[in-house]
C-alpha cells in the first residue's frame, strides 16, 4: 500500500473567532507579505541600502497591489458578478476578504505604488525589483495555500499518489472522480525553486537593472503556462488556450526581451543612503554602506562591495551574502481565489 494515497483537502477555510472570521486564504495571503518584505529588508540592507526602506515601500505596494489583483480578476471574469446568470452579486466584486486576486494586476499596479515611493525617496526603482524578486516569489507560493484551504483552482482527474481530493460538486469537478492534480502545489513548489535559482544567479552574475527581477518574470510566467495549462476551472479561452496562458507568453517575451536589452545597461541606482554616496562626483559613502550607482563601472571593488545579487570571490561579500538570503535558497485565483 502507498504511504501516500491522496492528498486530503482542509475541511473548512474560514474560522471564526468569536464574531470575527478568520479566513485562511486571506491569512496565506497577509504571511506571504510579511515572507516577501523579510526577505527584501535583508537583501536591501546586504546590498547597502537603508534599513526600514522596503517595508516603507510596502506600504505604497500592498495596497496598490491588492487593488491591481482584485480588478484584473473582476475585468477577466466579469461575468461572475455581472453576467445574465452571474453566481455573485455585483457588490461581491469588493468583497476582497472572499479571494480573488489576479498576479498580473496585483505586479502591475503594486510595481506603480512602488515606482512612486521609489520616486519620493530617490531610490532606484530597478534596484528594488532585483532586491525584492525572490521575496516576491517565495510570498507567491505561500499565497497559493490559500487556493488549497478553498479548494480551487485544481487540475483535471489524476489517480497519481499526490491526488488531490476535491468535494463533489465544485466547478470543474467530474461525476465519480475523487482526485485531481495539485495544481496549487506544483506552483508552490516552482515558485520556491524559482526565488533560489534567483538567489543563486544574483551570486553568480552582476545582474542589475532590473535584470534579475527580469529573470523573476520570465521563470514565473514559464512554470505558469504550463500549470495553467492543467486547470479545469472554467476560463476565457482564444485558439484553444486560457487567456492566463496568453498572458504568460506574452509576458515571457517581453521579459527575456528587457532582459537581453539590458545586459549592457550601467549607471547610478541609488539606494537611499546619503546624498554624498548617491552622488558620484563626491566620492563619499554612507553609513551601511556605498550607493551602488555611484560606484558601478568604477573599477571591480567599489561595484561589488556590499552588494547581494552581483557575483564576487570577496569572502566577506560572500559571508553577508549568505546571511542575507535568509536560507531561502535552501528551501498568491480563479472564482475565490489568486489567479
Amino acid at each position: 500500500m502507498p504511504l501516500l494515497a491522496s492528498i486530503p483537502s482542509p475541511s473548512q477555510g474560514v474560522w471564526n473567532i468569536g464574531p470575527i472570521p478568520i479566513r485562511a486564504y486571506a491569512l496565506c495571503i497577509v504571511l506571504g507579505v510579511v515572507a516577501a518584505v523579510w526577505i527584501g529588508e535583508r537583501r536591501w540592507r546586504a546590498r547597502g541600502g537603508e534599513p526600514g526602506a522596503i517595508t516603507d515601500l510596502a506600504v505604497w505596494a500592498v495596497p496598490f497591489g491588492l487593488v491591481g489583483g482584485r480588478l484584473y480578476h473582476v475585468i477577466t471574469d466579469w461575468q461572475i458578478y455581472f453576467g445574465s446568470e452571474a453566481p455573485k452579486r455585483p457588490i461581491d466584486a469588493l468583497f476582497i476578504w472572499e479571494g480573488g486576486l489576479g498576479i498580473w494586476g496585483a505586479i502591475a499596479l503594486g510595481g506603480l505604488g512602488v515606482w512612486i515611493a521609489c520616486r519620493r525617496r530617490g531610490i532606484s526603482f530597478s534596484a528594488v525589483a532585483d532586491t525584492v524578486a525572490p521575496g516576491i516569489a517565495v510570498a507567491q507560493a505561500i499565497g497559493r495555500l490559500g487556493n488549497y484551504f478553498n479548494q480551487e483552482l485544481f487540475g483535471g482527474p489524476t489517480d497519481l499518489p499526490w491526488g488531490l481530493q476535491i468535494d463533489p460538486g465544485r466547478p470543474g469537478t467530474v461525476p465519480g472522480v475523487d482526485t485531481y492534480h495539485p495544481t496549487f502545489l506544483y506552483e508552490l513548489l516552482w515558485n520556491l525553486a524559482l526565488a533560489g535559482l534567483l538567489v543563486l544567479a544574483g551570486r553568480r552574475f552582476t545582474l542589475r537593472h532590473g535584470r534579475l527581477f527580469a529573470l523573476y518574470v520570465a521563470g514565473y510566467t514559464l512554470g505558469r503556462f504550463w500549470i495553467e495549462g492543467l486547470r479545469v476551472d472554467p476560463a476565457h479561452e482564444i485558439l484553444g488556450l486560457r487567456l492566463n496562458q496568453w498572458t504568460s507568453v506574452v509576458i515571457f517575451v517581453a521579459a527575456i526581451a528587457y532582459f537581453w536589452l539590458a545586459r549592457g545597461r550601467s549607471g547610478a541606482e541609488p539606494l537611499g543612503t546619503t546624498a554624498s554616496a548617491d552622488d558620484p562626483d563626491d566620492g563619499g559613502t554612507a553609513e551601511g554602506g556605498t550607493s551602488e550607482g555611484g560606484t558601478e563601472g568604477n573599477g571591480p571593488a567599489a561595484s561589488d562591495t556590499g552588494t547581494f545579487d552581483a557575483g564576487t570571490s570577496d569572502a566577506g561579500t560572500s559571508d553577508r551574502e549568505d546571511d542575507a538570503t535568509g536560507g531561502i535558497s535552501t528551501t498568491a485565483d480563479g472564482e475565490a481565489g489568486k489567479r
